[in-house]
């Protein structure tokens, strides 16, 4: 095997991608900041009891494990950085009030999450804390469709679920977390077959209410028909309420935004308490009456992901009142800058080299030029000058006794 190699799922990012990637992380952040949200910088390594504290298996799975040489400890890489910003909010910072909080770096998988998927995304996020109002989920959707737009992504299309709606369906009837994994994962890709079989020995009504739901998606007219379907539950009502009024805000606000729903989408149903949704490229949005595998398959594509996980950083506080409600979502800015446009060549200024006893002035004018913000690139002696994100459409040349920028003449 040769030793240049990288492992499966893992790849070096060259020069124009890696300055696309760059030029989105900074747009994404600044977007947040604009809205309020403070950066945070999380480490990359935690003690593993901390890192995974009330995340669940999945993440288990994903989180490589190491062992600390200093203390022997059992250390992991972070596959999501979420749990850390939460920890944050409520183990350092303590605030009372609402908390805006953003971050973005690298995560590593054991496993890629779809196909073609990178097992090191480059993660980017925006959480609040302290606000359990449909408010902070507008804001948080809001925000991700801006950041979006920050990116250059035109008309995108949301996705929006509810983790109430199946907790409302089954409450009451005892299952085995087993099983409920299961009947999460029939939903997700709407295998009525299957979850026949789960829900075989359920309450009439619970057996019901589930094979209408996996019928649930499309436009708004869904949720008219879920409050046919359902049954009424005050928790069933509430969740479709707030994607009611959810929708209404987004038409309202983003009129180039198409809104659909799923309401069987369950992914995530362990960590989601409330509203959820899944954001598309136009090429990515998913269309209406598609086969379970194509509708699966089109999940696994949204660009970006997020939702309401209220009582997620309970664990890291020492105060009952640490249980604070949360929303936020995620991204990766690797996989964002596949489907955004790219940018442009920046525009740059070829330059000779010399020396200053040879070319008096040229460095200084050279220091001018890049201190203005211009990008200037050397011509080393004997070399030619190979770039691939800088378009050279200008030179420094000499003359009449001074260095001048002049435009490079087309061939």
């Amino acid at each position: 095997m040769s030793a240049w190699l990288l492992p499966d799922h893992i790849a070096d990012v060259l020069p124009s991608e890696a300055r696309h990637i760059e030029q989105l992380r900074r747009a994404l952040l600044d977007t947040a900041r604009g809205y309020g949200y403070e950066l945070v910088m999380p480490p990359l390594v935690e003690h593993l009891e901390s890192l995974l504290t009330g995340t669940g298996s999945m993440l288990g799975l994903q989180t490589f494990k190491l062992v600390d040489q200093l203390s022997g400890r059992s250390l992991g890489v972070r596959a999501d950085t979420t749990p850390q910003v939460a920890r944050i909010d409520a183990h350092l910072l303590g605030r009372q009030g609402v908390a805006r909080l953003c971050y973005c770096g690298p995560v590593l998988h054991t496993r890629p999450e779809r196909p073609r998927a990178t097992r090191e995304p480059l993660q980017l996020g925006a959480e609040i804390y302290g606000h359990a109002g449909r408010e902070a989920d507008l804001e948080i959707l809001t925000l991700a469709l801006d950041c979006l737009r920050a990116a250059g992504v035109a008309a995108p299309s949301v996705d929006l679920a509810d983790a109430r709606i199946v907790r409302a369906l089954l409450g009451g009837v005892p299952v085995e977390a087993a099983v409920l994994a299961e009947v999460h994962a029939a939903l997700a890709i709407k295998d009525a077959s299957a979850l026949q079989k789960l829900a075989a020995h359920f309450p009439p009504a619970a057996r019901q209410a589930l094979a209408a739901l996996i019928h649930l998606y499309g436009d708004a007219g869904v949720l008219d028909e879920a409050e046919r379907a359902l049954g009424r539950t005050q928790l069933l009502a509430q969740a479709l309420a707030d994607l009611r009024w959810l929708a209404a805000e987004l038409a309202a606000q983003r009129p180039d935004v198409r809104v659909t729903f799923d309401l069987a989408d369950s992914r995530g149903y362990a960590y989601y308490s409330g509203m959820r949704f899944a954001v598309y490229a136009p090429a990515q949005a998913p269309g209406h009456g598609v086969t379970a595998t194509a509708a699966s398959a089109a999940a696994t594509d949204a660009v970006l992901r997020g939702g309401r996980y209220d009582g997620v950083g309970a664990v890291f506080g020492h105060k009952l009142d640490r249980d604070r409600p949360a929303v936020g979502f995620s991204l990766d800015v690797k996989q964002l800058a596949r489907v955004a446009p790219p940018r442009p060549r920046r525009a740059a200024i070829r330059a000779p080299w010399a020396s200053e006893v040879e070319a008096p002035g040229l460095a200084q004018t050279v220091a001018a030029l890049r201190q203005r913000g211009e990008t200037v690139v050397s011509v080393l002696p004997g070399s030619a000058c190979e770039v691939d994100e800088f378009c050279c459409d200008r030179q420094l040349v000499h003359q009449a006794g001074e260095w001048v920028v002049q435009p490079v003449e087309s061939p």
